[in-house]
């Protein structure tokens, strides 16, 4: 007999306050020709576009210029660097420093690059840099600079008289991503950048350390892991687990001309070359229960030793997981980057927490992961970030447009989201138990669920690969061992968002739905849409069973006698909020434009969704 009922349960809860930064808007022309190449489609800044700067002369006889960094020793994996840059004359709110990283970089231009440019219908000036700076300050971020409130006096022209010249400082968070840094001081703002004074390169202190491992689930018997971390050694590496117990890493990367386009940002001035990815299997473990693990090897280094849970076997009763989409990453300092997610710190410190409380099994990230769209180096960022959560628990993830769209690429939508990565990226750093190598759809189960995790990034139209493997796995699945049936991916079937694109497809939902609703589909959770929303048990754009509410504020859905699925979309991690429009459909019954995720909990008799937004929560559970 299968579940019946679904709940939502409105309760308190208070987070603390976020730190958001945000790239500033530009009001100047953008330097772009007819591609859209450049453009990346969204957050568009000065700084974002930066590439498409002219250099400009920037005579300077100053003599006086330094760029001090507070160390010049070799860098550790994670540390903040302050840069001082000293002897400026006259401090202006235009002056900058960029972070730059390979050290080598050409901070000119890129002549050679200017027939690709043209190949795309680009005839701007050639770009500012051949590699884009990791990240970039205002040296007014010092509140100090602009006031010169820290002096010193220089001599000047060999006379008994003195020059005031004055100082600021910032302060750059760093993660090893093995390529020596370089600090460039620049005036003239983003939009008419020229440079006055680099400094000498900063190194790794082990650029081959192995770094950012993350879990991930191979088969539903709780009983085996696969581990995958970066390193920049290419031989292969081991975990060591359990009691005694080894396995050897399978090492794997890609390269610049994997990348797609011409003069996309991967395959350009954003790439970053990603060392070498290394996954293991670990295997006999029991379900549900804890064990630990280290990464490396004697050559290169190991990783601290880290305490992980296996997740539930299928079958099995209880299960406790988080689910969000469109987190990305935000700089843990104030400076610019090319592709901020202002709610992306809060959201992944909040499930961190949640992680080491112990009350979560595994993790399901619904695409639109990093938001690196081309520049790579913003991955080692982000699997910086999750690995509070990631490598605890199973972090599984479904595949997004920011990982996979690209003209002319084989994906359903053809817009330039992705940045020229076309999910190589994406399958490098997360391989999820998919079947080859560009399908990335899988299902797997956790105690009395099953997931069906599918790609709205490729073909799903009938008669498609995929969609005869949707109807395969929702046909095949067994509700007397996992009563729950979820299915999940990227974009969303139902929304009330009101962007200039549309963020439904109905040619998807004209092809999919009918399957959910064959198969008796309980829970459809999408991302995509950077809000909350939830609907009634909706088929065709029609409510087709409603909830109940009860004095607790729980809203409960009796399956007992199936009528359609409930959708709920959960792209609130970290992207900037989308609105409502002001009507809407009867189907949608709860709207949240804040940032937060989803926590579940399954049994065989009961599943509740508890949405948790940074100034309350509720939730929505199913029973029977």
């Amino acid at each position: 007999m299968g579940p019946s009922k679904i709940r939502w349960l409105l309760l308190s809860f208070l987070f603390g306050s976020s730190y958001v930064v945000c790239c500033c808007a530009s009001s100047t022309p953008l330097l772009v020709g007819s591609t859209d190449e450049f453009r990346g489609r969204t957050a568009i800044s000065e700084f974002r576009v930066l590439n498409r700067r002219f250099l400009l002369d920037c005579p300077d006889a100053n003599p006086y210029l330094a760029i001090n960094i507070s160390s010049y020793s070799p860098l550790s994996d994670e540390e903040n660097i302050t840069v001082t840059v000293s002897g400026v004359i006259l401090p202006d709110k235009s002056d900058w420093v960029a972070m730059i990283s390979p050290s080598n970089a050409d901070v000119s231009d890129c002549p050679l690059n200017s027939l690709l440019y043209k190949e795309t219908g680009d005839f701007a000036n050639l770009p500012l840099l051949c590699d884009y700076p990791v990240k970039a300050q205002f040296l007014s971020n010092d509140p100090s600079y602009l006031r010169c409130k820290k002096q010193e006096w220089q001599s000047y022209s060999g006379k008994n008289s003195a020059l005031r010249t004055c100082s600021g400082s910032v302060t750059f968070h760093v993660v090893n991503f093995r390529t020596d840094v370089e600090f460039v001081f620049f005036t003239g703002g983003f939009d008419t950048p020229c440079i006055l004074k680099r400094s000498d390169p900063i190194a790794f202190a082990n650029p081959k350390s192995p770094l950012y491992g993350h879990l991930s689930g191979i088969d539903s018997t709780g009983t085996s892991m696969k581990i995958t971390w970066v390193s920049g050694d290419n031989s292969p590496q081991e975990v060591q687990y359990g009691d005694g117990k080894s396995a050897t890493s399978q090492v794997t990367t890609f390269t610049q001309a994997d990348m797609c386009g011409t003069a996309s940002p991967a395959k350009d001035f954003g790439w970053h070359d990603p060392g070498y990815i290394h996954s293991a299997v670990m295997t006999g473990f029991q379900p549900s229960q804890k064990y630990s693990y280290r990464y490396g090897s004697d050559s290169v280094g190991w990783s601290g030793q880290i305490e992980f849970k296996t997740p539930p076997a299928a079958g099995s009763d209880e299960l406790r997981f988080i689910a969000y989409g469109d987190m990305g990453k935000a700089p843990l300092d104030p400076s610019a980057e090319h592709y901020i997610q202002p709610g992306s710190l809060s959201v992944a410190r909040a499930v961190a927490d949640e992680v080491a409380s112990g009350n979560v099994d595994s993790v399901f990230h619904i695409g639109d992961i990093s938001y690196a769209t081309g520049f790579m180096v913003e991955w080692d960022y982000f699997l910086s970030l999750i690995t509070p959560i990631a490598s605890h628990v199973t972090y599984m993830t479904a595949i997004g447009n920011h990982e996979r769209d690209h003209p002319s690429s084989g994906s359903v939508y053809e817009t330039p989201d992705s940045g020229g990565e076309c999910g190589i990226a994406y399958e490098a750093y997360f391989p999820m138990p998919t079947h080859a190598k560009d399908k990335p759809w899988y299902s797997i189960e956790q105690a009395s669920v099953h997931f069906t995790v599918i790609s709205t990034e490729h073909d799903w139209t009938e008669n498609s690969e995929q969609y005869y493997w949707i109807k395969k796995d929702l046909e095949s699945v067994d509700r007397a061992r996992t009563p729950w049936l979820i299915f999940t991916g990227h974009r969303p079937m139902y929304s009330s968002n009101n962007g200039i694109l549309p963020s439904v497809d109905p040619k998807f939902v004209e092809s999919v739905e009918p399957l959910l609703v064959d198969n008796k589909v309980d829970l459809v959770l999408f991302g995509h849409v950077h809000n909350y929303e939830r609907t009634c048990a909706v088929y065709q754009n029609e409510c087709k069973g409603m909830p109940t509410r009860d004095k607790d504020g729980v809203d409960t859905y009796d399956n007992s006698n199936y009528t359609a699925p409930i959708h709920a979309v959960i792209g609130m991690a970290g992207f900037t909020l989308d609105n409502f429009q002001s009507g809407v459909e009867n189907w949608s019954l709860m709207r949240i434009s804040e940032y937060g995720y989803a926590r579940v909990h399954a049994t065989k008799k009961d599943l509740r969704v508890e949405v948790t937004i940074f100034s309350f929560s509720f939730s929505m559970a199913f029973s029977l």
